[in-house]
């Protein structure tokens, strides 16, 4: 499939999901909306996809929602953003979370408001040392979407989290480092062959227990100990079945590096 706004290529176990509408920083409209979700699909579909990365095209990651498609002008009805994040954005946020491999978001630049947040739902964040985290819906009288209020206390604490939220500040990448946001920043000239050293790695490892790791780490932000350790065990025998646990037991008594099928 032609897509419009966004670019999608697949090599060598890696997708490469790119915004693609660099003269508005990458924001979403309804168009980009559909496309990201076919993309996806395309990604659950696909069965010699390990990893997903996903990025920005130009300067910037992305900055959010498009406010030309939700602008209220006068004598006009108003806007309905409410039907915009069920139709949209918890769409996109859970098939994120729900993908059963490796979600990489490489932030090449500013990420705003539904931006920031759309950073935040995938498993590992990096950035460019240059990119910043904007919280900004303050600033136009809402509440942070996309899982901005579900992430950001889990990832920073309460405290921080209602600094962001209510103040819409600027955070670095270095200091969304330091304070648990994401993973790791980069270099600006070094970030790309980081990210090709980081989702090569990913697409070699063994798919299948990277993605028990994904769920077990998500479901443990809801569990008691108890149900916890009975998810462990659970996830420990499917997994104690699988190529990969049998490819990884060999390769580590011969001494040898393991080749793994993702099966």
């Amino acid at each position: 499939m032609i897509y419009e706004h966004i670019l999608y290529a697949l090599d060598r176990g890696v997708v490469r999901l790119t915004l693609n509408r660099p003269e508005r920083l990458n924001c979403f409209n309804d168009a980009m909306h559909a496309e990201v979700r076919d993309a996806l699909a395309r990604v659950r579909a696909e069965s010699n996809v390990r990893v997903l990365l996903l990025t920005g095209a130009g300067r910037g990651f992305c900055a959010g929602q498009d406010l030309s498609d939700r602008a209220v002008t006068p004598g006009a009805s108003q806007v309905d953003l409410g039907a915009s994040i069920e139709r949209n954005y918890r769409p996109l946020i859970l098939a994120l979370r729900n993908l059963p491999l490796p979600v990489v978001c490489a932030v090449n630049g500013v990420a705003a408001g539904a931006g920031a947040n759309l950073a935040l739902a995938c498993d590992l964040v990096v950035a460019t040392r240059s990119a910043s985290f904007i919280q900004a819906f303050c600033k136009i009288g809402l509440v942070p979407d996309s899982g901005g209020t579900y992430f950001l206390p889990r990832l920073v604490g309460s405290a921080r989290a209602m600094g962001l939220a209510l103040l819409g500040d600027k955070l670095s990448a270095e200091q969304a480092v330091q304070w648990g946001l994401i993973w790791k920043c980069f270099d600006d000239a070094a970030f790309a062959a980081e990210v090709d050293a980081l989702t090569s790695a990913l697409a070699a490892a063994p798919t299948r227990g990277l993605a028990a790791i994904k769920r077990a780490l998500q479901a443990s932000e809801g569990s008691t100990l108890d149900a916890q350790l009975a998810l462990e065990r659970d996830l420990q025998r499917e997994l104690g079945y699988s190529e990969d646990y049998r490819e990884g037991v060999a390769a580590f008594l011969g001494k040898r590096p393991p080749q793994f099928s993702g099966r």
